[in-house]
């Protein structure tokens, strides 16, 4: 892949430059942080016009489906008052305008609570949305009843730390400098401690990834859902259970570019843990209901019949659902890397789609 572009985010570049020759090679996790925080401070990046396209914008029946889900888990709970929605970045705010239509039909009319530190997207969603309110972080979100919390490719994007097995022992994968080009470079502080018990002695050359950031947002996630009640849903592309090997991708402008290429002008991703996920969830009395491919879950909660009768409705667009819905849940598309993850507080019903 080329590194040979470098604006709009030439100056964040230059900045990652001047840092390393004053103070050295920083984390791929400061990296991929700051780099991030630049990216998403100042764009819009999705849909046809942006960098990439999430599910909410592929079809309705995406959001709705999440809609009808949390307004099944409401019911079977009693319909507890007040209630709040929660969403984790939720983009333009397309999967809670059209989770918020679904489930309203069946009575549920929470309070809508946003997570997100961008002004340019918090100004499209209250455009989407009309009213609701806007958090830099959980924290802020109220305590006085339960939460229906959705994170849709929010963890993706959080900042990674890459270890590497070398023959002294764990090294962080750190990023530094060859000349003027940004290269991986390895750290030369031990990091055995940071390492999962099952992994301290692979071989020499193995690569594991840590996000301590997730695991933090977790831990608030989990506490919130133990003491206030509620359920949450996590979707992203990840694995079941963590594996060697780096899953750090840059995308922009829908093709995949260097990670090092353009800090600050490109999306940084990568893989979600949704082992680790759970582990802490169950760790606060959180019931993990399961981690499923996206595509499963989605036909288990009636994509089909969603299609088909929205086909009725509008026949001139039935070609384009069949390939709106061949995109969610198909194999060779999002339906089998992406996966969906369901947690309840400790007296909330189980769900349907984790069978």
């Amino acid at each position: 892949m080329s590194r040979d572009f470098e604006a709009p985010g030439s100056d964040h570049a230059e900045m990652v430059r001047r840092l390393i020759r004053t103070h050295g090679p920083i984390s791929l996790s400061r990296f991929m942080g700051e780099s991030n925080a630049r990216y998403y401070a100042g764009k819009d990046p999705l849909g046809a016009g942006g960098d990439f396209v999430t599910a909410p914008e592929v079809s309705q029946m995406f959001g709705e489906l999440i809609g009808l889900w949390l307004a099944d888990m409401w019911i079977a709970a009693g319909r507890p008052q007040p209630v709040h929605y929660v969403e984790l970045g939720p983009g333009r705010g397309t999967l809670a305008k059209d989770a918020l239509r679904s489930a309203k039909r069946y009575g549920l009319e929470p309070s809508v609570h946003l997570v997100e530190g961008s002004p340019v997207l918090r100004d499209i969603q209250q455009a989407a949305l009309g009213p609701v309110n806007f958090h830099d972080d959980l924290t802020s979100v109220p305590a006085d009843g339960p939460l229906l919390l959705v994170a849709n490719e929010f963890f993706d994007a959080l900042p990674i730390r890459q270890l590497v097995r070398s023959a002294d022992g764990w090294r962080e994968r750190m990023v530094g400098l060859n000349e003027e080009r940004l290269v991986f470079v390895a750290g030369d502080q031990p990091m055995d401690a940071a390492v999962p018990p099952d992994w301290r002695e692979a071989t020499q050359g193995t690569l594991i990834e840590t996000c301590p950031a997730a695991a933090a947002i977790m831990q608030e996630i989990a506490a919130r859902l133990s003491a206030q009640g509620g359920a949450a849903l996590v979707i992203d592309y990840g694995h079941t259970e963590l594996r060697g090997g780096s899953t750090l991708q840059a995308v922009r402008e829908h093709r995949k570019v260097d990670p090092l290429a353009a800090p600050g002008a490109a999306d940084l991703t990568a893989y979600v843990d949704f082992e680790t996920l759970a582990r802490i969830a169950r760790a606060h009395d959180v019931r993990w209901l399961g981690t499923v491919s996206q595509g499963q879950w989605l036909t288990e909660l009636g994509i089909d019949m969603r299609a088909e009768g929205l086909a009725r409705l509008a026949p001139e667009y039935a070609e384009r659902l069949q390939q709106d819905k061949r995109r969610l849940v198909a194999d060779d598309q999002m339906g089998l890397i992406f996966k969906v993850m369901g947690l309840a507080g400790p007296r909330w019903p189980g769900g349907p789609g984790f069978a």
